[in-house]
């Protein structure tokens, strides 16, 4: 009988049935083996599949032979990864601020397809990333790609600063004016992802969130201004220094801030955060927070033009933070 095309595939079948399908929980037996690969239209007998389970051991792959009277069979023990590690990258990028809720949702499938599919499921069960706070900026990807570029090449980069407006949007600040910044760093804080660099224009350094940059261009032939400020720069030390929030009691809350303030509130509560318009120059929202130093430190650092509405509790104790905090003056 002539064989097939998929037949010169067959041991190429066997290794994606033993990832897909296999795990110390899950073994294939020789029968349940030859049925798999019945499906990808690959004729098999039992001794053929010993003898090519044997010839992927001797390649390298870390098939096992679990024996068992009810349950026995092959699985693929030596994956890349283990379901733990897999689990912690999923949760990783479920709580990455700086990813788009569908970008983290391609990358959680991507880290699915390293285990088999019944530890899928167990990675599947984690996801959940519809209600965090996420980015809204998609080119996230290509951003840092092309900053990691700039500062391999030792090349400035231009870009537009974004900020959100009261209808929801991502908008140039400045009227769209082109920053020029020589990158000297990447790093995360507080779930978010910052550029760290030099900006001639001032001769200081700055930071940028990745997010809320668009339109970035590497400036190819033109070097990377700022080295002498970055000889001795400690970036944990600038960003322990520059970001920060702790928990505390959850209450639903009132709070209303100016206009200007619109970028603030969506970077701390989320795109979804319900917006009302209070009068021309003020806008409120309801949402929850945890009542805490921080929290009302983050309130008060916005000074005029941030208060609480609601409860009237959270208002007095608040108020009582504030006599507290003067009172060591």
């Amino acid at each position: 009988m002539a064989k097939s095309g998929n037949q010169k595939l067959k041991l190429l079948y066997l290794v994606k049935i033993l990832t897909e399908q296999s795990d110390e929980e899950h073994c294939l037996g020789a029968q349940a083996l030859i049925d798999a690969l019945a499906e990808y239209g690959v004729k098999a007998e039992r001794k053929s599949i010993y003898d090519d389970i044997a010839q992927l051991t001797e390649f390298g792959y870390d098939i096992v032979l679990a024996k068992s009277k009810t349950a026995g069979g092959y699985y693929l023990a030596g994956r890349e990864f283990e379901l733990a590690e897999l689990k912690l990258l999923v949760e990783t990028v479920q709580a990455s601020r700086f990813l788009t809720v569908k970008k983290s949702r391609e990358l959680i499938g991507k880290i699915e397809k390293l285990a088999s599919k019944a530890e899928a499921g167990q990675l599947q069960r984690q996801v959940y990333v519809a209600n965090r706070v996420k980015t809204a900026n998609e080119s996230i990807y290509y951003i840092v790609d092309d900053i990691h570029r700039a500062i391999q090449n030792n090349e400035q980069i231009s870009f537009q600063y974004l900020e959100w407006n009261l209808d929801k949007e991502l908008v140039p600040r400045k009227d769209g004016k082109l920053y020029q910044i020589s990158p000297w760093a990447l790093t995360c804080k507080d779930e978010n992802y910052y550029l760290i660099g030099h900006d001639g224009e001032s001769d200081a350094i700055k930071h940028f969130r990745v997010d809320k940059m668009g339109q970035i261009r590497v400036l190819a032939g033109i070097g990377r201004q700022g080295a002498t400020l970055f000889e001795r720069f400690d970036i944990a030390a600038y960003a322990n220094k520059t970001f920060g929030m702790f928990g505390g009691r959850e209450e639903i809350v009132t709070l209303e801030f100016a206009n200007r303030f619109i970028g603030v509130v969506m970077d701390r509560f989320g795109k979804e955060v319900p917006v009302r318009r209070r009068d021309e120059e003020h806008f409120s929202v309801r949402v929850q927070v945890a009542l805490s130093g921080q929290f009302y430190g983050w309130l008060t650092g916005l000074g005029i033009g941030a208060k609480i509405l609601a409860p009237a509790e959270v208002l007095e104790e608040y108020r009582e933070h504030l006599e507290k905090v003067l009172g060591q003056y």
